[in-house]
């Protein structure tokens, strides 16, 4: 039972990271080497819209040789909460910073999500800055003063249910402790009548 338990908490911390690393900006630091705009297969949804849609692609290679793909679309008002309405200049900055081997511009491309080349998920590019070099390091200073906050909001809500609890819970189970004892005692004073 034990490891059950320990597998389900295990379960549910991986959930709750999986989704902060979806969600929370992260930057990386490439140089782009083209953009396009695909027209792609929606995935599953209401056949009553359209099933087909075009998807700003921007192609990037990391300093090391490595290559990521981003899409570049509006989120709106839709989750995660980027309220990103100008894909279209994004897309125009993008292709602006377009660079050569010989001749790298590095940018520092801020985005969201993951790229899952078997689903054809990719991260979608929230914004596009240039970068010092390629071994500019930026610190994600969002995500730490948003999660401290997050983790200090919910330590001020244990505080508030132990509080509460023992307030207003460990009171009732005691008297309901005590009454059961008086019970039990009087069940025993029964019995040792009947028995003695």
């Amino acid at each position: 039972m034990r490891y059950v338990k320990w597998t389900l908490i295990l379960a549910v911390i991986a959930a709750i990271v999986a989704f902060f690393h979806y969600s929370l900006p992260q930057h990386d630091v490439a140089r782009i080497v083209d953009t396009e705009v695909a027209r792609m297969d929606a995935a599953g949804g209401d056949p009553s819209l359209p099933q087909t849609r075009d998807v700003r692609l921007i192609y990037t290679k990391y300093a090391d040789g490595g290559e990521m793909e981003y899409r570049n679309e509006d989120t709106g008002w839709a989750f995660p909460w980027y309220f990103k309405f100008d894909s279209d200049r994004l897309q125009n900055k993008a292709a602006d910073f377009k660079s050569t081997k010989d001749q790298p511009r590095w940018v520092v491309i801020t985005h969201y999500g993951w790229r899952w080349p078997m689903m054809s998920m990719y991260p979608n590019a929230t914004g596009i800055r240039a970068a010092s070099g390629p071994s500019e390091a930026g610190l994600p200073l969002f995500n730490i003063i948003f999660l401290s906050v997050l983790t200090l909001i919910l330590l001020m809500l244990v505080r508030i249910m132990i509080i509460l609890r023992r307030r207003h819970v460990d009171p009732v189970v005691a008297r309901i402790d005590e009454e059961l004892d008086q019970s039990a005692g009087w069940w025993k004073r029964q019995w040792k009548k009947i028995s003695g």
